[in-house]
């Protein structure tokens, strides 16, 4: 059963993440979406996430999950960024892709069945 989730950026600027090759790149509402919604559809950020710890072949390969049907809205509002993500991952993997993609930059609202 997918999951909704409601994301907030207070500060879209500095909402990276502590590898600027793994970070969110985008300055919009439009492109963290995306970005954020790419990530859960596939392993392409997970895989580069992968490749530079130290022993790669140590790395649990359920982290690597994906959702191909995540969607991911996002919305400006005044200085801040709202995202809505629908997926079916579990939290710990949302958490896990916005700590690479934003760093400790963003803020979990709130949570609802979708």
């Amino acid at each position: 059963m997918p999951t909704r989730y409601y994301i907030r950026l207070p500060d879209p600027a500095n909402a990276r993440g502590d590898d600027a090759d793994l970070g969110f790149r985008s300055h919009a509402a439009e492109g963290f979406a995306e970005e954020l919604q790419q990530a859960l559809r596939d392993g392409t950020l997970f895989e580069r996430w992968r490749t530079k710890q130290q022993d790669p072949d140590d790395v649990d390969p359920a982290l690597g999950a994906t959702d191909p049907e995540a969607r991911v809205t996002g919305q400006q509002n005044d200085l801040h960024v709202d995202l809505e993500v629908i997926t079916r991952l579990p939290s710990a993997l949302l958490r896990q892709r916005m700590a690479l993609l934003a760093g400790h930059g963003w803020q979990l609202r709130d949570v609802a069945s979708a």
